[in-house]
């Protein structure tokens, strides 16, 4: 068993989070949204959006940086999702 398990810390993908912060009419968005549904599907994992138009600290926070996508709260990526390495964090 490793060391990860039995301390209680490794989680299994439907126990994740992903969260897709977005806006409308962003194609960048549109992508990582396709991604996050793929991944997420495949592997059981909830996923939520969150718009940044409707929320003024996610809007000052990630203005710049949209799409970010979070994994359980913390930044994963922002502007590009590359599949592979989702789907790793999302299995580790």
């Amino acid at each position: 068993m490793s060391p990860l398990f039995r301390r209680g810390t490794a989680k299994s993908p439907r126990d994740r989070l992903v969260t897709l912060i977005r806006k409308p009419g962003c194609h960048l968005c549109d992508d990582a949204q396709i991604v996050i549904e793929k991944v997420c599907g495949e592997l059981g994992v909830p996923w939520e959006q969150k718009d940044i138009t409707q929320d003024s600290q996610l809007h000052d926070q990630y203005w710049e940086q949209i799409p970010v996508v979070l994994v359980d709260g913390a930044q994963h990526t922002f502007w590009r999702v590359n599949e592979d390495r989702l789907r790793k964090a999302l299995t580790s």
